[in-house]
């Protein structure tokens, strides 16, 4: 299980810009003052830090609703959460397709998780490491805005007696590792392992290998599989699992709660011989040609679309601001002075999204 990120306490307007140390606060889940956040593990940390406030740019930077303060919950933690004041307690979304569903349960006013619990109106926006898909409609009734730009390697645990065997899987390779299972690759025995089912970095990168569905995937842990995506600590020597660039390098950079052995035994692979990122850590950066290959992906907020449009009786101004791609002040701004978004979101090993046009998605 994954440490929960910190509850940060008092109240700033928009993004601040201060010379002052932000005090270690205690580790809980957040009391959304206002909106609430849940899904994507890939997300957590980056949007914790502008929702909770973060100095790591050099320059305190947080993200405010009209000076309340915004819920982001973990993906993994405790079984239920309570995301607002005297709501219903239910199941924590845990990756991106929960926290889409939890969305769409919220806005219908119907039930999620077991047990089924009705949570009309207790999420407002769902973190996705992926895109709609098939979802996609001119007509829909959510939408996805570009977030930033993420990819996805796997990360190894070396045969130490054979270490550089995992260095370089190549797309082929992975591709039948997940569609048949343990293999050896040079001298290693190697296990694939792969993140629970709905697990947006799971979805992606089982599609980037060209593994198409679930029911592709040969491996008996396709169906079984609870753990959590992002987790160094899961691997033993000669397994692999997807893991998030992003993710990785903002572990490795000490901006997010680490799960990397300090032994330095779990490495990050790079698929086809592409490195995911240069530098030495605490100073990782995000390689560009990683992240434009055929692992990159673009990540998204999601929120209700007649909460976003103009000329919809349920427009509502707030939510609108903070998916304002070009606003300064809104969770999906990825401009580049310290005390915007951006550097925030690089620190934390995210590169700008290719497109900033958000995406409908889902009818009912």
């Amino acid at each position: 299980m994954k440490i929960r990120k910190p509850l940060a306490l008092g109240l700033v307007a928009g993004i601040a810009l201060s010379t002052f140390a932000v005090a270690a606060p205690a580790f809980a889940d957040p009391v959304a003052g206002s909106y609430v956040a849940v899904g994507s593990d890939t997300l957590d940390a980056s949007m914790n830090a502008l929702t909770n406030g973060t100095s790591a740019t050099g320059s305190t930077v947080r993200i405010r609703a009209n000076g309340a303060a915004i819920g982001s919950f973990d993906a993994f933690g405790s079984a239920t959460i309570q995301t607002k004041s005297g709501g219903p307690f239910f199941t924590r979304p845990s990756g991106s397709g929960a926290g889409v569903n939890a969305l769409i349960a919220s806005v219908k006013g119907t039930t999620f998780g077991t047990p089924a619990v009705n949570i009309a109106g207790q999420v407002d926006i769902a973190r996705s490491s992926s895109g709609p898909g098939s979802n996609a409609n001119a007509a829909g009734k959510l939408v996805y805005v570009p977030y930033a730009r993420d990819a996805v390697a796997y990360a190894y645990y070396p045969d130490p007696a054979h270490p550089g065997d995992l260095d370089n899987l190549t797309t082929a390779q992975l591709k039948s590792l997940y569609q048949t299972g343990t293999q050896v690759i040079g001298s290693t025995t190697v296990t694939p392992l792969i993140p629970q089912s709905t697990s947006g970095t799971r979805k992606f990168f089982l599609s980037a290998i060209g593994v198409s569905t679930d029911a592709t995937c040969g491996m008996s842990t396709c169906t079984t599989s609870t753990l959590p995506e992002n987790d160094a600590s899961v691997l033993t020597p000669g397994t692999v699992i997807p893991f998030s660039a992003a993710n990785w390098i903002a572990q490795a950079n000490g901006v997010a709660q680490t799960t990397i052995p300090a032994s330095g035994v779990a490495k990050l692979g790079a698929p086809d011989a592409v490195v995911p990122f240069t530098g030495t850590a605490p100073n990782l950066v995000p390689a560009a040609s990683f992240y434009s290959s055929v692992y990159g992906r673009d990540t998204y907020l999601v929120v209700e679309y007649a909460r976003i449009d103009t000329t919809s009786a349920t427009y509502d101004s707030t939510l609108a601001g903070l998916v304002n791609t070009p606003v300064a002040t809104s969770l999906t701004n990825f401009g580049t002075a310290p005390s915007q978004p951006g550097a925030v979101k690089k620190k934390f090993g995210f590169l700008a999204p290719s497109t900033t046009t958000p995406v409908r998605a889902y009818t009912w």
